[in-house]
């Protein structure tokens, strides 16, 4: 008999060289399930945390997906390439002469609301057809600028001809743009060397398994163990426990109320939990102190 993952999120750790689609792929083998899906792609050469969504998981993305993210990088500088990171066609060689303080005066503008034009090489779409897909077929690419915050931008150590960054930033942000810009303001080419993610909305590395030992736990049918349960999502979302009547209720469609003591002031989404924590579904206000069912979890 196959073993299941439990619905929920498993936070994995990406390694280098796979794509997010290699990642989900894989993912289906060890929990045994086709309902995989991933919040926010990682380049093949990131590493970090790529939070996963198990069976009923894949219908909370909306609340799940658009969240600040975090990344460390290390640019280096010399040349730019076509894709923005080391994987590319490496363009002309120039010299490198930098300074902390030179560095940190380009890297200033590029804080705070932006826009910013994604890499030609990227998953952005142009009448439907993704840009990378273009480029790979000599196609030229003119992709639109799209605003994002970046909400931090450190420069965290300098030697030579690399830098190290610390970036936090809403999604859709460019890591791989922001190394590009950079190079290009200094005159001097720059690419992203080595990029990972450290944390995505409330996910952590810390929280991070990697593909060998999920297989690990899977095989020792422990599995379990690596996921966060349904009643904890989304976790920014404050919730409510409810009696078994209201919770049938919630079931059959029907709104509820929550009491003023019970809920945190202006919350827009809510989690409604039974009486033994299962989360029941996502309420949205609709009035002070009543919320209608917009996800409803099945029951099996």
């Amino acid at each position: 008999m196959v073993q299941c993952a439990p619905d929920g999120v498993i936070v994995v750790n990406k390694p280098a060289g796979w794509t997010s689609h290699d990642v989900v792929a894989r993912m289906r083998g060890i929990a045994g399930t086709k309902r995989v899906g991933h919040l926010g792609t990682l380049d093949p050469i990131a590493t970090g945390v790529l939070p996963l969504m198990i069976g009923q998981a894949t219908r909370l993305a909306r609340f799940l997906e658009n969240s600040t993210k975090t990344y460390e990088a290390v640019v280096r500088f010399g040349f730019a390439t076509s894709t923005y990171d080391k994987a590319g066609e490496p363009g002309p060689e120039s010299e490198v002469s930098l300074t902390p303080e030179l560095l940190e005066q380009h890297l200033a503008p590029m804080r705070g609301e932006i826009d910013q034009v994604p890499p030609p090489v990227s998953a952005k779409k142009i009448g439907g057809v993704p840009a990378y897909k273009l480029v790979r077929a000599n196609v030229p690419v003119d992709l639109a600028p799209v605003r994002i915050t970046i909400e931090e931008l450190e420069l965290k150590g300098f030697d030579v001809d690399r830098a190290k960054i610390n970036v936090r930033c809403t999604t859709g942000t460019y890591i791989r743009s922001i190394a590009h810009e950079w190079g290009k303001a200094l005159g001097c080419g720059a690419h992203i060397e080595e990029l990972s993610r450290t944390s995505s909305g409330a996910f952590t590395l810390e929280q991070a398994w990697t593909l060998e030992a999920l297989q690990a736990l899977k095989d020792e049918g422990r599995l379990a163990e690596a996921v966060l349960p349904l009643a904890t999502l989304p976790p920014t979302l404050p919730s409510v426990t409810l009696d078994e009547a209201t919770a049938r209720q919630i079931r059959q469609g029907r709104d509820f109320h929550v009491s003023p003591f019970r809920q945190s002031p202006g919350s827009e989404f809510i989690r409604a939990l039974s009486p033994d924590g299962e989360l029941v579904a996502i309420g949205e206000a609709i009035l002070p102190h009543m919320y209608h069912p917009t996800v409803v979890m099945t029951t099996e």
